[in-house]
């Protein structure tokens, strides 16, 4: 076969290019919500981050996680948690967001390699664990295997890595990089309300601050799309540039 590879890689790109797109879209309809609702999106990111820390302490309870990169994980999240104290207004150049910026890489890369461990070397971690409590099926007085259901059963599927990624990991650094964007509509400070009142410059029309990151991002991307679109004359504009 041929044409069905190729057409098959084709469907792959423009799957791609339309979840792109739809990624975009969303930064910028919860931008919009972030910059209308401030205050309560303080509160959710708030509430998300204390409920995220007591599920890593009932994983550390209940499933047998890691205590140390447990712990870690938890107190990452407590220091995504200091960005909130100005809230929506964060410093790139601050030391918290700095400290934010590589808690978020180090987490990912220590959970990565945790759960990248092949399953065989888990398994016999498991069985050690119950061999040295002396009451599991790995004690002397039970027979076991690798295979066993037991053992095979306490090993992460995909599905559940996923989720944890997502939730535990990746879901509040995201949410703060899309609630930044909150402060890009600030009211005008008392010196500029004072320039207002003197007539050196026009109530109402106050300076905007610098736009968001996620709006960065997106605006930079099509910005850079309609340049080349403009170039290659794919838009009306460079059309009626070339009539004119």
């Amino acid at each position: 076969m041929w044409i069905l590879p190729i057409v098959g890689y084709l469907g792959i790109i423009i799957g791609f290019c339309f979840l792109t797109l739809a990624i975009a879209s969303g930064l910028y309809y919860l931008s919009e919500l972030v910059e209308e609702h401030t205050v309560l999106s303080k509160k959710i990111l708030t509430r998300l981050i204390q409920i995220i820390i007591a599920i890593h302490f009932l994983l550390i309870v209940f499933d047998g996680f890691p205590v140390l990169l447990t712990l870690f994980s938890a107190a990452c999240h407590v220091v995504y948690m200091l960005n909130l104290r100005r809230f929506p207004v964060v410093k790139l150049s601050d030391g918290i967001f700095i400290a934010s910026c590589l808690s978020v890489v180090a987490n990912h890369l220590l959970w990565f390699r945790h759960f990248s461990t092949p399953p065989e070397v888990l398994l016999q971690r498991e069985i050690a664990k119950e061999a040295a409590r002396g009451y599991g099926r790995g004690s002397p007085m039970h027979g076991y295997s690798s295979s066993d259901p037991y053992y095979t059963n306490k090993i992460a599927k995909f599905s559940e890595i996923s989720a944890f990624f997502g939730l535990c990991v990746w879901l509040i650094p995201f949410a703060l990089f899309v609630s930044l964007t909150a402060g890009e509509n600030v009211l005008p400070s008392t010196s500029e309300l004072q320039e207002a009142v003197a007539g050196n410059r026009p109530q109402g029309k106050s300076k905007r601050g610098k736009p968001g990151m996620a709006k960065m991002v997106v605006d930079g991307v099509k910005d850079r799309f309609s340049t080349v679109g403009e170039t290659f004359g794919w838009t009306g504009e460079a059309s009626r540039r070339r009539f004119d």
